[in-house]
């Protein structure tokens, strides 16, 4: 397990990259796997590690287990990679690029559009 002063930071930087609610990012996990003729449910929808940073969004600190925190980590890595989170570009009109972009960083909780704000 991590320690309190680990922890604390971590919770930070996780709940810094995702910015993203739990509903917006649930609503966002079915969006984006419904098809034009079927839909998954609700708990079944999106991709492993969203519907784990859904779960961690929806506990408190002190329930927190190895698994969750490990994905924590994974998403603050990934995010931080693949974002400027200080200065967050406004995707352009029409830019596919950007936009497949956005849509894999919203899997993981954060929308660029919202940073940008």
């Amino acid at each position: 397990m991590t320690d309190a002063l680990e922890l604390d930071a971590l919770w930070e930087d996780f709940h810094r990259v995702v910015n993203m609610t739990s509903q917006e990012l649930a609503d966002w996990l079915r969006v984006r796997d419904a098809g034009e003729t079927t839909e998954p449910l609700p708990e079944e929808a999106g991709t492993p590690t969203g519907q784990h940073v859904l779960s961690v969004l929806q506990k408190r600190r002190t329930d927190l287990t190895d698994d969750d925190l490990r994905v924590m980590r994974k998403v603050v890595d990934t995010v931080t990679a693949r974002a400027d989170l200080e200065n967050e570009p406004v995707p352009e009109s029409g830019d596919a690029e950007e936009t497949r972009r956005r849509h894999r960083l919203m899997t993981l909780g954060h929308d660029p559009l919202k940073a940008a704000r």
